[in-house]
This record gives C-alpha cells, structure tokens and sequence, in this order.
C-alpha cells in the first residue's frame, strides 16, 4: 500500500506581475511531488491564492472592479502560467471558494464556543503591504513597520482575539523540542528570539476587521471579517476537503511539509500550529521557510526594472532549462542572486557541456558504428566496474539530499556521474576502436555503459527536469516508464535496442548575444502588461490630505543631505543604513528602500531629508530623520532632491 505524503506552497497573494522569484517555491515543490511519486508515495500537492484583506479591496476599487472580478482575471493568469512551467498541483484552493469560506466559518465558531476566541478592542497599527498588525511599542514615535519600513495606519476597532498568549509554551516546547518541526534551523532561533521572547512576548492576536467588507465573514457577528491570515491558514485544510470528505481529509493530513517563503514563516510557525493546537487537529510534520532569489543581491522590483519574468526564459531555452537552474544555483534555505550571465552560464556548461554533449555524442556513435544498435557488452574491463559502480551509487545521495530539500545538492551528485560518463568517453577512445573490427566486441561494451550510464541519468534527473529525461529515454529507444529503482541497478537495457538519433537537447549559447534577446522579450512583456494595466485602471479624482497651515509647514525642517555611504542594516533584510552629511553635522538614517536603489546609486547623490523627525530605533540602530520621496501607483519610486546642485545643508523653505 503507497504511503500519503501531503505537501503545499503559501497560498499566494494574487500578483498580477509574477516574477521568477514567485515561480521559485513552486517549482521546487513540483520536483518534490514528482520525487515523492518516483519514490512510490501517494503525493497531494495544494497550491493556491489568498484574496481577501485590504491590500485586495484597496487595488480593485483603484482599478474600478469588484474585488471577486479583480482577482478571477489574476487566478487565470497564475494558472497559466503554472501549466507553461509544467506544475502538477492536485488542487488550486482560493480563499474566495464557497466551502473554503463555510470551513473557514466553522471553524471561527469552533474556536469561539470553546472560548480561544474572544470579542475585545483592537488598538494598535495596521501595515497593509505586509498584512501585519503591530504595537505601539514595536512602530515607534515614527510609526513606521518594522518589517518593511513603511508608515502604518493607527487602528482603533472593536476585534475578535484569538487567545495565542495561550500556547506560549506549547509552541516553545514545540520549537525547542523538535528539530525536524522547522527547515532551516536557524529560523527557529529567530522565532524564540524575535516573538516568542521578546519584550512584547506572544500576545493574543486580533483575528477579525470591523472596518472592512472583503472578507469571510463572522458567523455569528455581521459586522465583523475574519482576518486574512486565518482565512489563508485555513485553506490548507480546505484544500483536502475537511468539511465534506473526512476520509481524505485523514489520509493526508497531517501536512508532511508547508514550503513558504522566509517572509511569511513566523506565521506558519507560531500561529498556525497554535491554530491546529486549539482545534485539536496534528501538527504539520515540517515547515520550511526558503529564501529569496535576488537580482545581482538586489530584491527584484518592477520600479528599479530588474525584475526578468519566467514566460520568455521559457519561449527561448524551454521550461528545463529555467527549472533546473532555479534548482541547481541556489540552496534553497538561503537566499540567492540571480543574473542572466549566470543563467546563460549554467545552459552552456552545465546542460549543453556536460549532459547535451554526452547524450549527443554517445547516440551519434551508437549510430555511427553501431548502425544505431545497442549490443550488450562482451569485452569489460576494470573502467568500466568504475563507471557502473558510481553509476549505481548515485541514487541513495539524491534520496540522501532531497531529505532535506537540498535540490542543488541532489543535482550536484548527478552531474558527477554526467561529468564521469564524458571522461570514460575521453579515456576508452571509441572513435580508435572503431577503426580496426578486431576490437567490435570492446566497442560494444563501451558504447553499452555510455547508453546504460545515461539511462540511469534519465531516471535520477527526472524530477528535476521531467521533459530532459524524456527526451533521453526517447533517443535511446526505451520504454518511457520510469521506475525510480532501476537507477540503482545496471545493465538494464535490453539487447539490440534501436536509438533514435534526435536533435541537439542544449545548444550551446552565444551568452552575449542570448542576454539581448532576453532583454527584448523581458522588455516586450513589461510592456504588454504595463499596457493591460494602464487600459483597466479608470481615472478618478485624486485625494489629498488635510489642509495645514503655513504655521505647519514652517515646523518641518527639510534640508539637502548628501549621502556619504551606506551599508545593509545588520538585522534587518529590507533596510539600508544612510550616512549623511548635512552641512556641518553628520547622522545615520535608517531606509526601507534597498528595494528601489543599490548601495552604489545612493552613494555621492544629494536627497531631501527631514531632520527635526524625531529620532527612533529600527531594530536596534537609531534613525535620525527620514528622506523625503515620492512613488507612484505602480510602486515606482524616485528621491527628492533639487533642480539645481546646492550645498549640502541648504534648508527647503
């Protein structure tokens, strides 16, 4: 009997500008599905969208549509473009589906009738980009999140409270007490230090909105919506049908592993064990929080025009050729940089060197002095026990790495018996023994062990890069059947088996001449989608803010600074350090715009910069004073400065 082996990426934000930053998680969980399934387990795979909150309500009101509409021309977009990468998902759950919204319902009043729901008044500040409630204590005199920087909105209502305070020490035991509960294990650190221990502690969380309509509403209170993070939780249990099949719904939970993304972990690592604590439900097994893929070690931003998108990698080198270097470049607990001459690099040596050109040149032989046919070896000698021994060996350090999810790991040990096939080319010269008949039998064997060699690597890259594998098995005229055990025995193919000669897997690449059409396709894309945007958005009047007086006005103290350095903030991954000068004095401001501008762009410029803010701690280094900038709806954003070149120090009146 298989065994069941749940697995689920965040329900997503439905972004209507995925990246390849977006598409990295995903990915990774197709290959674990298709891994899983190789291995002989029964793999249920949920991905799906998270379209309730203010961030929602916000953008489709901007864009003159129901917020439902708004997101359903999103959703088919998202799944779209999942079909062009080949992703095997079993279920797409949206939090605007009709059961998800009634389990979602359900299980508030289960909450609340056992009494870890509570109606009080929710006063603290509101960060709509992050979805993320905060204290005073925690925004400071400034206001502003700490996790993006960005000014927060005083929110005074009356709330619904989920009681988190009250597994406190349950989830400490749980972090502290289950190495195997969270991947990496330095994210469990930073959750015992930045929340669970913090001065502010594990307080209860306000769980509903009375300010807001888009949402799942309270069963039992009209006025009120349930809180986005709930709602989105929920779906991962909505997506086996937990209120209509019990019977699935206990096949395959508890959840063997939830992949999210290093931004959102603390969420699916405290709230919503603490959730399934209060509900009585098991615990997932694992949650793995991955790391970004940056763009030359800057986050991808549509406004800085560095964000590339998946579609026109996919139309130019085909949809392996993105996946496997998502896999193999980076590790997938850590952040990694992403840049098309990497790209480009990886194609060439890694698919077109090593597996392109083996595949190639061992068919091309086969047919060359075989007339295409694969004879069974006669003549073996002690390289050829070398190439089969680490041939067979390969298979337990994959299943070794992808314990862990170390894709690049797993991908690395395959390429060593690719790169070990190529030299036992190299050293059993098959062109030389083709010369003379006397050495047929030697020729057949070698050129059997290079067909064998790659049939096993057929097998072992099949979840990785599923239509690579394919191609090869098709080329050596075998069976498309796959069966993950067979890459660990050798000497399985049958003799006289006919190849098929077939075109070129990975062309090598002229990187510089690759990287402009890229460019233009990347170009081409934005624009379309810049265009679609522009055509859906209607005008409405713009609103200003409240009159002040010049009295008011006369109070900011907005100066020119220039920017002598900056640094990363040490504790924080979204926040630079400014050093300025401003005339005759010197302070550091802390920035959330590592995002929009590099080190090397702000360094030497002169901007505007508000000196009598008063001054504020962002984890742990003290802000004096904020720059002054603008950005537009489209998140674009540029720094104030002056027309004309002043000195430093020059105050704006």
């Amino acid at each position: 009997m298989k065994k069941n082996f749940y697995l689920t990426t965040p329900i997503y934000y439905p972004s209507d500008n995925l990246h390849i930053g977006h598409t990295y998680c995903t990915v990774a969980a197709d290959c674990i599905k298709r891994f899983k399934e190789l291995q002989g387990y029964n793999v249920f795979f949920t991905t799906g969208t998270d379209e309730h909150g203010q961030k929602i309500a916000t953008k489709a009101q901007e864009a003159g549509m129901e917020p439902k509409a708004y997101v359903d021309k999103i959703v088919a977009n998202i799944k779209k473009l999942w079909e062009s990468l080949d992703i095997q998902y079993d279920a797409f759950i949206r939090s605007t589906d009709a059961q998800h919204e009634k389990d979602v319902q359900d299980l508030f009043k289960k909450l609340y009738d056992k009494g870890d729901i509570y109606k009080g008044e929710y006063e603290g500040y509101y960060c709509t980009p992050c979805e993320s409630f905060w204290t005073q204590a925690q925004v400071g005199d400034d206001h502003a999140c700490p996790d993006c920087g960005r000014v927060t909105q005083l929110t005074k209502e009356e709330s619904y409270f989920f009681r988190l305070s009250k597994y406190k020490d349950k989830l400490l035991d749980l972090l502290n007490n289950n190495e195997e509960f969270t991947e990496p294990a330095f994210r469990k650190n930073e959750l015992i230090k930045n929340f669970i221990e913090s001065a502010e502690g594990l307080e209860d969380l306000s769980v509903s909105r009375s300010s807001l309509t888009w949402g799942v509403q309270v069963p039992f209170d009209n006025k009120h919506v349930i809180y986005v993070w709930i709602d989105a939780l929920l779906c991962y249990l909505s997506a086996i049908e937990f209120g209509t099949d019990k019977e699935k719904f206990n096949e395959f939970w508890p959840a063997d592993v939830h992949l999210v993304g290093k931004e959102i972990f603390r969420f699916h690592a405290l709230i919503w064990p603490a959730l399934l604590m209060a509900l009585d439900l098991p615990l997932p097994k694992k949650i793995f929080g991955h790391g970004w893929i940056l763009f030359d070690n800057d986050k991808m931003s549509k406004s800085k025009g560095n964000v590339v998108y998946p579609e026109p990698i996919i139309k130019l080198y085909g949809v392996d050729a993105l996946k496997y270097f998502l896999l193999r470049e980076f590790s997938f607990g850590s952040d990694g940089s992403f840049t098309k001459e990497k790209f480009m690099q990886r194609l060439n040596s890694d698919l077109a060197n090593d597996l392109g050109n083996l595949l190639s040149r061992t068919v091309s032989m086969i047919t060359k002095y075989n007339n295409g046919i694969i004879e069974k070896p006669k003549i073996e000698e002690e390289i050829d026990k070398d190439l089969e021994n680490m041939a067979i060996s390969v298979k337990a350090k994959v299943e070794e790495a992808m314990e862990h999810f170390k894709f690049n790991v797993a991908l690395e040990e395959i390429w060593k018996l690719i790169r070990r096939s190529n030299k036992y080319v190299d050293e059993t010269t098959p062109w030389i023994l083709a010369k003379d008949e006397k050495n047929k039998d030697r020729l057949n064997t070698v050129l059997y062990n290079l067909a064998e060699s790659l049939r096993i690597i057929s097998v072992l890259i099949n979840p990785f890069i599923t239509n690579t594998s394919k191609e090869i098995i098709r080329q050596l005229g075998l069976e498309e059947k796959v069966d993950w055990e067979s890459s660990q025995k050798w000497g399985l193919i049958p003799n006289a088996t006919k190849v098929n000669k077939g075109q070129i897997i990975f062309p090598r690449l002229d990187i510089k001449e690759e990287i402009e059409k890229l460019d233009d396709e990347n170009k081409k894309l934005m624009e379309s989608r810049a265009l679609e945007n522009s055509s859906a958005n209607k005008d409405t009047d713009e609103k200003f803010k409240d009159e002040i007086s010049l009295d008011d006005f006369a109070k900011l103290d907005i100066r020119l600074a220039y920017v002598e350095s900056v640094e990363d903030h040490p504790n924080a991954d979204k926040l630079y350090l400014l050093h300025l000068k401003i005339g005759n004095s010197r302070r550091v401001i802390v920035s959330n715009i590592k995002d929009k501008y590099t080190k090397e762009e702000l360094t030497g410029k002169k901007i505007l910069v508000l000196c009598n803010l008063k001054a504020k701690k962002f984890r742990g280094i003290e802000s004096k004073g904020m720059l002054l900038a603008a950005e537009d709806e489209n998140g674009k954003l540029s720094i104030a400065s002056t027309l004309e070149d002043l000195v430093d120090g020059a105050k704006i009146s």
